[in-house]
C-alpha cells in the first residue's frame, strides 16, 4: 500500500508537471498556434543572416505575427520552361502568419499595398537578431514588382532594410569616388602650392607684400609724426561750439521765427483761393463793362468821323471860295435875254 501511495503521489506530480511545461510554451508562444493566423510571404533582395522562424512580425513596432517559413525562391517555385533565369529567382521567400485579432479592422491587401504598406528586416538591438518590420513607405519609389512565378499566398511587398540601403549608398559613393582623377588633382594641388610658394618667394606677390608693408610702415610714421590730439581737440572744440549755438537764444528765436513765418505762409495760402476768387470776378466785371462802354461809343465815334467829314469838305470849299462859301453862288443869267 505504501509502495502504491508513493507511485500515485510520483504520478501526480509528473503530470501536473507536463502540463505546467506545456502552459510555459504556450506562455512564451504568445498563444501561438492556438489562434487563427492569416498567412503572407514577402520576397528578399539581401541577406536574411539573423532572421529565423518564430521571429515576430511587427506593426511600426507592435507585435501582430510571426515568421513561419523562410527559403530560397529557386527551390520553393519551378523556373517555367523555356523561361529565362532572371534576378526574380535570387530572392529569398518570408512566409509570415498575422493574427487578425490583433490587427483589427484594416482595407483590404490590394489596398493597402496600394497606400504603400511594405515590409522589411529590422535589426532588434545589437545582438543580431532580426525581425519582420511592417510600416507604409512611399509606393512610388517602392513599387509593386512583377513576378515571373504564381505566389502560394497573398504576396506583400518587400522594401530594402536601412543597412541594405546605406550599404547601397556606400557602394554609389564608392563608385563615384572611383571616377575621380584624385592622382591629376593631387598634381596640380602640388603645382598650385608650388607657383603660390614661388609668387611669395620672389614673384609678383612678394613684391606686393614688400609694398604694402613700406605704405604700413610711411602711414605708421605720419600718423605719430602727424598732431592727431591737437586735430582730435580742435574737432572736439568746433563740435562743442556747433552745439551750443544749436543750443543758443539765436537758433532758438530763429526756429520760432521761422515757425511764426510758416503759420503765416499757412494763413497766406488758405486765404489766397478767396483773393483769387474776387480777383476773377472783378476781371469778369470790368470784362463786361468794357464791352458795354464800346457799344456805347461805337455810334457816337460813327457820327463823329461824319461831323469830321463834313468838317473837312466846308474848309476845302472855304479854301477853294470863300466868297461864295460866305455869300452864296452868283445868280443863275437869264437865257431869254
Amino acid at each position: 500500500m505504501a509502495a502504491r501511495g508513493l507511485y500515485l503521489r510520483v504520478g501526480v506530480l509528473a503530470i501536473a508537471g507536463i502540463v505546467l511545461a506545456v502552459g510555459f510554451v504556450v506562455f512564451l508562444a504568445g498563444g501561438r498556434g492556438l489562434q487563427a493566423t492569416e498567412v503572407f510571404e514577402t520576397y528578399i533582395e539581401e541577406s536574411v543572416q539573423g532572421l529565423d522562424v518564430g521571429a515576430p512580425v511587427r506593426y511600426r513596432g507592435v507585435p501582430v505575427g510571426r515568421v513561419t517559413q523562410i527559403g530560397l525562391v529557386a527551390a520553393e517555385y519551378r523556373r517555367p520552361q523555356g523561361a529565362d533565369f532572371n534576378a526574380g529567382f535570387q530572392l529569398v521567400f518570408v512566409r509570415f502568419g498575422i493574427d487578425p485579432g490583433l490587427v483589427g479592422e484594416t482595407p483590404s491587401l490590394a489596398d493597402a499595398v496600394q497606400l504603400g504598406l511594405r515590409a522589411r528586416i529590422r535589426a532588434q538591438g545589437i545582438t543580431g537578431v532580426n525581425y519582420v518590420e511592417l510600416d507604409f513607405a512611399n509606393p512610388q519609389r517602392f513599387p509593386v514588382p512583377d513576378l515571373p512565378w504564381q505566389p502560394r499566398n497573398p504576396v506583400l511587398p518587400a522594401i530594402p532594410s536601412t543597412v541594405a540601403q546605406v550599404t547601397s549608398a556606400a557602394e554609389v559613393m564608392v563608385q563615384r569616388l572611383q571616377g575621380v582623377p584624385i592622382e591629376q588633382m593631387a598634381a596640380d594641388l602640388s603645382a598650385l602650392l608650388a607657383n603660390l610658394k614661388r609668387q611669395t618667394g620672389d614673384g609678383d606677390a612678394a613684391v606686393a607684400l614688400r609694398e604694402v608693408a613700406r605704405t604700413m610702415t610711411l602711414v605708421r610714421a605720419a600718423v605719430e609724426d602727424s598732431d592727431l590730439a591737437g586735430a582730435l581737440a580742435e574737432l572736439r572744440a568746433a563740435a562743442t561750439d556747433a552745439r551750443n549755438l544749436l543750443a543758443g537764444p539765436e537758433m532758438r528765436g530763429a526756429v520760432a521765427n521761422a515757425g511764426a513765418a510758416a503759420a503765416e505762409l499757412r494763413r497766406t495760402a488758405q486765404r489766397l483761393p478767396g483773393a483769387v476768387e474776387g480777383m476773377e470776378r472783378t476781371m469778369r466785371a470790368a470784362r463786361e463793362t468794357t464791352v458795354d462802354v464800346q457799344a456805347e461809343l461805337l455810334p457816337i465815334l460813327i457820327d463823329l468821323r461824319a461831323t469830321t467829314a463834313s468838317l473837312r469838305a466846308m474848309a476845302d470849299q472855304l479854301r477853294a471860295a470863300p466868297s461864295q462859301a460866305l455869300f452864296g453862288a452868283p445868280p443863275t443869267p437869264d437865257r431869254r435875254r
